[in-house]
């Protein structure tokens, strides 16, 4: 039986995580949120699950170390998980969920909000998983998100491993076997806590698959701040060959720095598995060098 949040948070040393709300453009946002116990955090980070999923994608039940809404508390960071439109609270208003470019405002908008009304500290990274690496890479592009220092992106890449009009279609076996990969990657428990971060596709989701590459490739050279991203060993979705990781770290010609890496014995969904916590840390240990960078710049300059 997995352990309760509580007696996670007790083994972390963790403050449980707190739900609030955010205005989006119209459409009220869900999120679970998890602050520093001991001042203003250095920066927030704002984390964006995949499709079928929510927030809670996050905050692992099955093994409290994996949790990233546990970890970037105790290194000093805010952690702002969103629930994406069509989910959570928003799964009432917009039943059918928004299509990419909605999701885009809608998410720029909330992050507004909530810089307006909690500390970021020296700026706001977005941490991004599958279809919210979408989102998070639209949104980042003409200086959309203010303050923002850099993307973590994983399950993401420019080239689908399958059809794009198959994505939606793949059912049984071969669809949990592109989403999980090998069962033995993740803690006992995890499937048994599944109804906490498990979720309904909105429709409208799918509405933008086949599009997507020529989407980032409008997106990707608009954006002017360091991108990472990770690919697990068994990603399913995504062509993760030398080659294609080559092609997609070219087409980012405007930022500073671009990191593509792999992740041993993970699958698709990362931040569920045993690897979950040394995927984090790099992760955040990516963030550190944005926050190396943001410092070091002249004074005065736009470091984003």
């Amino acid at each position: 039986m997995a352990p309760s949040s509580t007696a996670q948070d007790a083994r972390t040393g963790a403050g449980a995580p707190r739900r609030i709300a955010l205005e989006g453009a119209g459409v009220r946002l869900s999120a679970l949120l998890a602050e520093p116990a001991d001042g203003a955090p250095r920066a927030a980070v704002v984390a964006l699950h995949g499709s079928g999923m929510n927030a809670a994608y996050f905050h692992a039940r099955a093994d409290p170390r994996l949790s990233l809404l546990a970890l970037g508390p105790r290194l000093g960071y805010t952690v702002l998980a969103l629930d994406r439109p069509g989910y959570g609270r928003s799964a009432s208003a917009v039943p059918d969920g928004q299509r990419l470019a909605e999701q885009t405002r809608t998410v720029r908008a909330a992050l507004a909000d909530f810089a307006a009304r909690h500390g970021t500290g020296a700026g706001t990274f977005l941490l991004a998983h599958s279809f919210g690496g979408k989102v998070a890479l639209t949104a980042a592009a003409d200086d959309g998100v203010p303050g923002l220092l850099g993307l973590d992106v994983s399950g993401c890449g420019h080239e689908y491993a399958v059809p794009p009009g198959a994505v939606s279609d793949l059912d049984g076996p071969e669809r949990r076997r592109r989403n999980w990969g090998p069962l033995r990657l993740y803690p006992p428990g995890t499937f048994v806590a599944g109804g906490a971060f498990v979720a309904t596709v909105p429709p409208r989701e799918f509405a933008d698959l086949e599009d997507w590459p020529r989407v980032l490739d409008t997106a990707a050279p608009r954006i002017r701040v360091p991108v990472r991203f990770t690919f697990a060993e068994h990603e399913g979705w995504w062509r993760h060959d030398d080659a294609r990781l080559r092609s997609l770290r070219a087409r980012f010609t405007a930022a500073p720095r671009v990191v593509v890496e792999r992740r041993a014995d993970a699958g698709h969904n990362i931040s569920l598995g045993w690897a979950a916590r040394s995927y984090h840390l790099s992760a955040l240990a990516f963030l550190e060098e944005c926050l190396v960078r943001a410092e070091a710049a002249p004074p005065g300059a736009r470091v984003s």
